[in-house]
């Protein structure tokens, strides 16, 4: 058999192989592997091909060979030809299907009221950017060195001007540590706390499901509810339960809305140091407030018992991974170890370029001109459901995201959920973020996405499919 000749350089990402002892034109076999990879996906919509001359001396063939390959695929529509030479697979060219199908695709959802998302559209890129550049042409070489586990000197002072000045903490550079959002710093805490002899930490009841819960049980530990009231965490269940920490969002209460008292937040306190417990205090949207006054964060009350996590998810953008905790002392070179151990520390540059931010002053613009957007949306929110739905019973709307709305007891939480997602509508109840299982049918609605227009078009279609459940009236 003869050579087999495949390609090189800026032709190799098109494997193709030529045999020249096949009997078939060299074209023809160029044609035969690049409209093979275009229906079988390796090849997608939009990419550019290399120009002919490239191919051709990867190939070790004439470039007229690879121009008359290309001709051939540009007249079936596999490939399109661009102004400057360039060659393209056509926008049209789809995989091909792997066989006929009967199942139908479901429906794209026309309204999504999905919690926990934030407005990434509003990111402030300009600003951002100024401070990128500011990193860029200032920062000693010696910070892109690997760092101790806390992170950036100038990114711990910076969050601890804002936080004391924001949200009332009680904070010092050395007691900060960066991390990789919420997700990562619950992690490296557990983690700290099941070291430290742990065998039982209590959460709210509901709370989320998809961080501390899931955490806290593959490190092994015994996770125990604390139902939420109207004031928040019921402190006398969390003095019944045991445990060596608990996690509260006590700020705005996820998913309740309800706000922690401030006779109970010192019950909790008093909780804590009666046994040398743990309160971990996720302060994931206190920064949106739109009917009360601010509501400052428990660390204040507690250093030395209460480990703040804050993120920048909810204000700026989750795919900026940044978030931070403020450790009491005793705790600090265990956390900081255990997020060595993890990954050797969180970007450098994005650190840096947020502590610019923050010391701009361009984080608390950029709070001030959301603020009223976010408000505008959630007013939207509750004046749809006044006019369509009367009957749900709105909480936690006084800031934050979303909101919950209560249901009448006549109707079941998952039908209304069911019956929701066939006209389109996507939306979460309570009950999956129940730990006991048990308590009153609600419905989350996430609106921070979600523009007026939409808001009122999703509440409309949730009228008509609680309808539905309802059933004829009598």
């Amino acid at each position: 058999m003869g050579q087999i000749r495949t390609n090189s350089g800026p032709a190799e990402d098109l494997l193709i192989a030529l045999d020249r002892d096949a009997g078939v034109p060299l074209h023809r076999q160029i044609e035969a592997s690049i409209r093979g990879s275009i229906q079988a996906g390796r090849l997608r919509a939009g990419m550019s091909l290399p120009p002919t001359r490239t191919l051709a001396a990867g190939l070790g063939v004439s470039r007229g060979v690879v121009v008359d390959a290309y001709q051939q695929l540009v007249a079936e529509g596999y490939l399109a030809s661009r102004s400057g030479g360039y060659t393209q697979v056509a926008a049209s060219m789809a995989p091909a299907s792997a066989g006929p199908t009967t199942s139908r695709q479901p429906a794209a959802r026309r309204v999504d009221f999905g919690y926990g998302r934030t407005d990434v559209s509003q990111f402030p890129r300009s600003a951002w950017l100024r401070s990128v550049r500011t990193v860029l042409t200032t920062t000693p070489n010696d910070r892109f060195a690997y760092l101790d586990g806390r992170g950036v000197p100038e990114l711990h002072r910076a969050l601890c001007d804002y936080l004391n000045r924001v949200r009332g903490t009680s904070s010092v550079p050395d007691n900060m540590v960066i991390c990789n959002g919420y997700g990562q710093g619950i992690s490296l805490l557990i983690q700290v706390l099941v070291r430290h002899g742990a065998k039982r930490i209590a959460l709210e009841d509901p709370s989320s499901n998809d961080d501390a819960r899931v955490l806290a049980a593959a490190a092994g530990l015994e996770v125990v509810g604390i139902p939420v009231g109207p004031d928040g965490v019921q402190v006398d269940a969390l003095d019944r339960a045991g445990a060596d920490a608990v996690v509260l969002t006590p700020s705005h209460q996820w998913p309740t809305g309800a706000v922690l008292s401030a006779a109970a937040r010192a019950e909790v306190i008093r909780w804590a140091k009666r046994r040398g417990a743990i309160v971990i205090e996720d302060d994931y949207d206190a920064e949106y407030r739109y009917d009360r006054s601010p509501v400052g964060a428990m660390q204040g009350l507690a250093p030395d018992h209460v480990v703040y996590c804050g993120t920048a998810s909810k204000t700026l953008a989750p795919g900026l991974r940044l978030g931070w905790l403020i450790v009491p002392p005793h705790l600090v070179a265990d956390v900081a170890a255990a997020k060595l151990l993890a990954d050797r520390g969180s970007p450098v540059i994005d650190q840096l370029t947020f502590a610019d931010f923050l010391a701009r002053g361009e984080f608390d613009r950029h709070l001030r001109r959301m603020r009223p957007v976010y408000r505008r949306r959630r007013d939207a929110l509750l004046d749809a459901l006044r006019t369509h739905l009367p009957d749900l019973e709105p909480a936690g709307i006084a800031a934050g995201q979303h909101v919950v709305a209560w249901l009448p007891p006549h109707l079941d939480e998952a039908a209304v959920v069911a019956a929701a997602a066939q006209h389109g509508l996507g939306i979460h109840g309570v009950a999956p973020y129940r730990i006991a299982g048990t308590g009153p049918g609600g419905l989350i609605f996430g609106y921070a996405i979600l523009s007026e227009t939409t808001i009122t078009e999703g509440v409309t279609l949730l009228a008509a499919a609680i309808r539905e459940v309802q059933g004829p009236p009598r």
